[in-house]
């Protein structure tokens, strides 16, 4: 299996900023961003990803802060091993500049780059950037055209398009650089990219399997309240699954139960559809392990970033690896080969036209 961490702000509970341990202004402090991202890279998490939307939304979400791709751009240079995973909204993003937003941090991190597919259609996200909310069966296939028009741009350039021959001047072969020209209902592109093909060809595209959208995405995000209803979406989906996990852990000083009620005193958790986990370290390695074969990997979101982590790293990774039901990253390899994606061929690769 593999497992994957939820790193945005601090922590997935809207009280965690209460309690983890640094002033609220620091949040999405660049200091705070890479000391939490080393950590979860140290336990062997598979990739890490980061929430975003348009529009801060109270108190977690300060004014000013990056934006996910950004935040993963600077993680690029001080992480090695992990992929970085940010949300980048595909309804008010232009479409072309989120594709070579991607490819470029796929660049910068020699290949562990990953796309949260993100498809927020709220009416004050829309108002800040001039649009209409669209209605949810227009929203769904504008989502499937990003994705799409996504994955042709990043095939635009062949692998071997780059010559770099200073010898007769020319930088590239204009041959296997293929304009996409597509034409969709939202939207007209017609490509190359300005980027060359990234180290992994084509991106990790991650996404909820809510979005409809599921045959377009590497890994599809699943959830339930108990395991069996996550079983019973992921044997619905294609490709891998991972599901998606709340949890609290026991920590020396207290039971997982009294920091929830704690917790939850500031401000109630509201329930996303997840199933969450509230208890001691091993028996969260007894409920992950029990989900080996039915989905190929979890995402965890700690009820607050600085106090979970810490407990994922020194008690619940190592032991999943000790039982051989996760494996770290190795040394050098792209995500998609931590994943054990493929990595496809052009599709453009066997055309003579541009």
């Amino acid at each position: 299996m593999h497992f994957t961490i939820e790193l945005d702000g601090a922590g997935s509970h809207p009280a965690a900023w209460r309690v983890w341990g640094h002033p609220p202004a620091e949040l999405l402090s660049p200091r705070i961003l890479r000391s939490s991202a080393a950590t979860a890279e140290a336990a062997g998490f598979s990739f890490v990803t980061f929430d975003d939307r348009v529009v801060p939304e109270g108190t977690l979400h300060p004014v000013g802060r990056l934006d996910a791709g950004a935040r993963a751009a600077y993680l690029a240079s001080t992480t090695g091993q992990v992929g970085l995973a940010p949300t980048v909204q595909a309804l008010t993003t232009e479409p072309f500049h989120l594709a070579t937003q991607l490819a470029s941090l796929d660049h910068a991190s020699r290949g562990r780059a990953a796309w949260v597919v993100g498809a927020d259609n709220s009416v004050d996200v829309n108002e800040a950037v001039g649009f209409e909310p669209r209605s949810a069966e227009a929203a769904s296939r504008e989502v499937r055209d990003v994705v799409d028009l996504a994955r042709r741009l990043w095939d635009s350039w062949e692998d071997d398009a780059v010559v770099r021959d200073p010898a007769t001047g020319r930088y590239l072969d204009p041959d296997k650089v293929h304009h996409v020209r597509f034409s969709g209902e939202f939207f007209d592109v017609v490509g190359p990219l300005i980027t060359p093909r990234s180290p992994q060809g084509q991106i990790v595209v991650v996404g909820d399997a809510d979005l409809g959208v599921s045959d377009l995405l590497d890994v599809v995000l699943v959830s339930g309240h108990d395991t069996s209803a996550i079983a019973e979406e992921a044997a619905r989906q294609q490709g891998l699954t991972f599901a998606d996990i709340e949890v609290v852990l026991d920590t020396p000083d207290q039971t997982a139960q009294s920091r929830l009620a704690a917790l939850d005193e500031h401000s109630p958790w509201p329930d996303r559809g997840r199933l969450r986990f509230t208890g001691s370290a091993p028996d969260l390695v007894d409920l992950l392990s029990s989900l080996a074969g039915i989905v190929d990997g979890v995402r965890i979101h700690p009820a607050v970033v600085t106090t979970d982590l810490k407990v994922l790293r020194e008690s619940v990774v190592p032991t999943l690896q000790e039982l051989s039901v996760h494996r770290a990253p190795g040394i050098g390899a792209t995500l998609r080969e931590t994943l054990g994606l493929e990595r496809p061929v052009s599709r453009y690769a066997s055309s003579t036209t541009r």
